[in-house]
């Protein structure tokens, strides 16, 4: 419901349509509770609102007769009653009053006078009522303090000519209103009207003694001095008006004005497009109030590289202006000095770079000799003169003020653009593809008014071909984006072409040593050149990036096919990110793996291009080579998705390649496609792949070494308890370590509940401790918890979970922090604490949102599963489980994840004929994958469908079985919990004298029946 009233009364609802609210008194009352949307008023209050000082003899009744009436008028629920008043129950910003005051409190006094249709609350009606009369008088109060506020910049602006009517109008209906008077008597000296400005100071001055006996204002007063005196009237300048909006760039005017403040000369530097010239004369326009003898502007574009800057300041500063003195036979250079010499100016320089020795020593001389005025200069490099202020104008946000200039632009040349989510999302997109640059959107803009947003949003990849329809009055770089680039290129040496052009290879920056092997050159020097002249940017606080915006690096990458060294630059790129890659590779299992993490992370765009680029060059070495050596930081840094996708790719990939850097990228598809809840099976043909090649070289990578152990695995149940055992002597204590704690994770698997295999997995965590290395400590961390679990020690294994989450945050394994949180969340509901669980459960899904993994993913939704169902929302479990099973996609078809989800479909089953389908296929599906914890899991299950049937014996000998298949007695598990407790209650004594039977023969059985 949207309720305006500054103007004509209106009650829009929702749906567009009119509400209809007649008489005086009802719409008294819509506008007293709007004016304070949300909030409680009190009765009172709103009596005297609506009937002043002649209330009803029982008002209170009366209000209450009206508020029906109202209720009846409004959609429904809009009006909640209270004991002591009634509020309206709509956001403030819905009612146009209330949105008025907060953007005049904002100092927005555009957007809040646009608010206004008419006279404030004109259709009412007649109301003997002093508290509507005084909220009318408030708010037209408001409305003539923010049309003086707007007033004043644009006079400020040079704009004062236009508003002369529309004052005069508003002094005559307010001839007492000095600060009116004042801004009438300003716009007429702005368009040379001194003498009528006079006049209407001598009527105000009579008005006031003659109404209210005093004189005018000491400010009023002032003004008029000021005008007879000849100081103020015309500005002293050069700058034009401007025909469009100054968008996105208040706060950098604010900052500039204080640097010209502080300092004589300042120097806006950025790459071309990016709104130098505009924030200059903006800020130029700003100051001309303050700046007795004027803002001037000089533009140097148009001069040429051999032009003469200071004959050009004449030209600017104008023969015909009082302001230009009389310096016979003199330069132009002494000509200006004579010019300025005693004079408070402002110098514009603008586009200094191509002339910029001869800016620098004119900027030089005149501030030498000239010690009143002060430059502001704009160009692609500092002028580099001792004193200088630089300030570096930076690109649109592109989420904010590049999609507000975008929008503004756009909507001269079409009036169709919505304000939809998509309009919003592709105009992010575009200006997305534009970095932010001002020039390139209202080039962009301009392409509108032959194409649609979404066909310009798809056709920027060639941006330069389409962004050429700029302004027929611009300089001739500014009218097409090339222009625009060419411009800077051209002034650039050949040796900083070359550098330039090669650095278009990296993505997300390059480091110095980088630029330095890729680019060849004197890379230090060049780059900080190109980065002076806006060309590059530089990004951290110690050792710099170097990158540059998506603009300049199409446009190299061009220039760098133009000159036949793509190949070349690329090769040279992927050698050192894979050289990189090489060297921190060993150290990612040892304690020193932050540090080399963090320095892969920081080339992680770059190590991800290198890969992209030589799978599509189809070389197959050089995409082996960086995958076997990049697999294990994609993994292991937060990567596990991208990793997957590039190890893949490079696997598949024809071609010759060195036979270790293969047989490690085939074991490293082993890890991607076991992860989470595949298994080793469905890798067999990997694993077969990659033992073959593995008998051939000598390499000592682990992961040829794991490789051998997983081959074995493959040959049968037989093998699985020992197929590790060769690693446990190996010379790498990491290797030991890992060899360990799988040897320990295939006995829990097989169902071996000792303390022998607790012991494997407690020596293999402290081996990980002692390397001090964090995956694997996580990884141990994570075992440990879920054995002691089983036997109910819930406390001690949430704190493990809490110390693996603290370890795999640093690596920023985020992936895992998914899984680890979701786990712990089953784990602090089972201990029943269910704020913990809940705060758990928040954090899994923060991480999730992150990530792009599947697997994770899939756990979260497999846990909130348990917790609903737990909680009896069997409802949200089925929705969480039919999410589970898009995520899970192909892993949906393995073994064990189909005993998984068969066996929630088994809890969740209506009823016990459908349930019993679901545990069938579950049965089935964990026997295939042999893993002894599902498999006890699947019987609890059976004996859940048991005790529906009310055979609560065959429920407790399936309980018993199950522990049996697990090699330990399952403790504070709800489902256990609850079938155990109604077998209990029927058996009697009979409950603890059950024999375990054949699980086999004991769950089909069940199932038969």
């Amino acid at each position: 419901m949207q309720i305006t009233m500054l103007g004509s009364f209106e009650v829009r609802t929702d749906d567009g349509g009119l509400a209809d609210v007649p008489g005086a008194r009802l719409r008294a009352l819509v506008i007293a509770l709007a004016l304070e949307a949300g909030r409680m008023v009190p009765k009172g209050t709103l009596v005297d609102w609506i009937w002043g000082s002649q209330p009803p003899a029982d008002a209170s009744n009366a209000l209450q007769r009206l508020v029906s009436r109202l209720r009846k008028a409004l959609p429904a629920g809009s009006i909640e009653g209270h004991p002591e008043g009634y509020r309206l129950a709509v956001p403030p910003d819905a009612v146009d009053a209330v949105r008025f005051e907060r953007l005049v409190a904002r100092g927005r006094f555009g957007d809040a006078l646009a608010l206004w249709r008419g006279a404030a609350m004109q259709d009412v009606g007649p109301l003997e009522s002093a508290a509507f009369d005084a909220a009318v008088t408030r708010l037209e109060g408001l409305r003539l303090t923010a049309l003086e506020d707007r007033f004043d910049a644009e006079i400020k602006l040079g704009h004062g000519a236009s508003l002369i009517t529309e004052l005069t109008d508003l002094v005559v209906a307010h001839p007492l209103r000095e600060s009116l008077v004042g801004s009438l008597m300003r716009a007429l000296a702005a368009a040379g009207r001194e003498n009528e400005a006079v006049l209407v100071f001598q009527r105000t001055r009579e008005a006031l003694a003659e109404a209210l006996g005093v004189d005018p204002s000491p400010d009023l007063s002032a003004l008029h001095v000021a005008l007879l005196r000849g100081s103020i009237g015309r500005r002293q300048s050069n700058l034009r008006a401007e025909l469009t909006s100054y968008v996105g760039k208040d706060a950098d005017q604010t900052s500039v004005l204080r640097l010209i403040a502080r300092h004589r000369l300042t120097t806006l530097t950025g790459p071309g497009g990016t709104g130098k010239t505009r924030l200059a004369t903006e800020a130029g326009r700003a100051l001309l109030d303050t700046t007795p003898d004027g803002v001037w502007l000089v533009e140097l574009a148009a001069i040429g590289a051999d032009g003469d800057v200071a004959q050009a300041t004449l030209a600017a500063l104008g023969r015909r202006d009082a302001l230009l003195g009389e310096a016979p036979n003199a330069d132009a250079a002494d000509r200006v000095v004579a010019t300025l010499r005693d004079r408070e100016a402002l110098l514009i320089l603008d586009n200094c770079e191509h002339v910029i020795e001869a800016a620098a020593a004119f900027a030089y001389r005149l501030l030498g000799e000239c010690r009143r005025l002060r430059i502001l200069a704009t160009s692609r490099e500092p002028l580099g003169i001792t004193g200088e202020a630089l300030w570096q104008v930076e690109p649109l946000d592109v989420r904010s003020d590049a999609v507000q200039l975008l929008r503004d632009r756009a909507g001269a040349v079409r009036k169709d653009l919505g304000t939809d989510p998509h309009t919003r999302a592709t105009m992010e997109r575009v200006c997305r593809a534009l970095d932010g640059m001002p020039l390139a959107i209202e080039l962009a803009a301009a392409r509108l008014r032959t194409m649609s947003l979404d066909q310009l949003a798809d056709r920027l990849d060639d941006r330069f071909r389409l962004l050429t329809g700029g302004s027929r009055t611009a300089l001739p770089r500014h009218r097409t984006l090339r222009a625009v680039v060419d411009w800077s290129w051209e002034l650039l040496s050949d040796a900083e072409r070359t550098v330039l052009r090669r650095l278009s290879v990296f993505s997300g920056g390059a480091s110095l040593e980088a630029a330095e092997k890729v680019c060849a050159g004197d890379a230090l020097e060049l780059l900080t050149a190109l980065t002076e002249k806006s060309l590059v940017v530089t990004d951290g606080g110690g050792a710099p990036r170097y990158r540059m915006l998506g603009t300049i690096k199409e446009y190299a990458d061009r220039r760098l096919a133009e000159a036949w060294e793509s190949d070349l630059t690329r090769r040279a790129h992927l050698d050192y990110f894979t050289s990189l890659a090489e060297t921190a590779e060993p150290h990612l299992r040892r304690a020193e793996q932050l540090e080399w993490l963090a320095r892969l992370e920081a080339e992680h765009d770059n190590i991800g291009a290198a890969m992209r680029g030589a799978l599509a060059a189809g070389e197959a070495g050089g995409a082996m080579r960086l995958a076997a050596n990049a697999g294990w930081y994609w993994w292991l840094g937060g990567h596990k998705a991208e990793g997957n996708e590039l190890i893949l790719a490079a696997a598949t990939l024809a071609g010759e390649a060195d036979d270790e850097d293969r047989a490690v990228v085939l074991a490293l598809v082993t890890l991607f496609v076991t992860a989470g809840h595949g298994d080793q099976f469905r890798a067999e043909d990997w694993i077969r792949k990659a033992h073959e090649l593995a008998r051939r070289v000598r390499g000592g990578h682990p992961a040829l070494r794991f490789v051998f152990a997983m081959e074995r695995m493959l040959r049968g149940p037989a093998e699985l308890p020992t197929a590790f055992d060769p690693l446990l002597t190996d010379d790498d204590p990491w290797v030991r370590a890992l060899a360990r704690l799988q040897t320990g994770k295939t006995r829990v698997m097989l169902g071996d509940g000792s303390r022998e295999t607790d012991a494997q997995l407690e020596t293999a965590l402290a081996e990980f401790r002692a390397l001090g290395e964090r995956w694997g400590i996580s990884f141990a961390l994570t075992e440990v918890a879920n054995r002691v679990a089983t036997r109910g020690e819930f406390d001690r294994a949430c704190e493990l979970y809490e110390q693996a989450v603290a370890v795999v945050v640093e690596t920023g394994l985020i992936e895992d922090v998914v899984s680890m949180r979701s786990r712990q969340a089953q784990l602090y509901w089972l201990k029943g604490d269910r704020e913990a669980s809940a705060s758990a459960l928040a954090e899994a899904q923060r991480y999730a949102e992150r990530v792009a993994w599947p697997s994770a993913l899939a756990e979260l939704a497999l846990v909130k599963v348990d917790l609903a169902r737990w909680g009896g929302d069997l409802e949200e479990a089925r929705r969480q489980l039919a999410l589970a099973t898009v995520l899970l996609g192909e892993d949906a078809e393995e073994g064990n994840v189909v005993a998984t989800v068969q066996d929630l479909l088994g809890y969740l089953a209506p009823s016990a004929e459908e349930a019993r389908a679901h545990r069938v296929t579950a049965l089935r599906a964990a026997s295939e994958a042999g893993i002894a914890p599902q498999i006890a899991g699947v019987l609890v299950g059976i004996a859940d469908l048991a005790l529906r049937r009310e055979q609560f014996e065959r429920a407790a000998r399936l309980l018993a079985a199950s522990d049996a298949v697990r090699g330990l007695s399952v403790h504070g598990h709800p489902d256990v919990d609850r079938i155990a407790e109604a077998c209990r209650r029927h058996l009697g004594s009979g409950f603890t004298e059950v024999a375990v039977s054949d699980w086999r023969e004991l769950a089909e059985v069940t199932l038969a029946s």
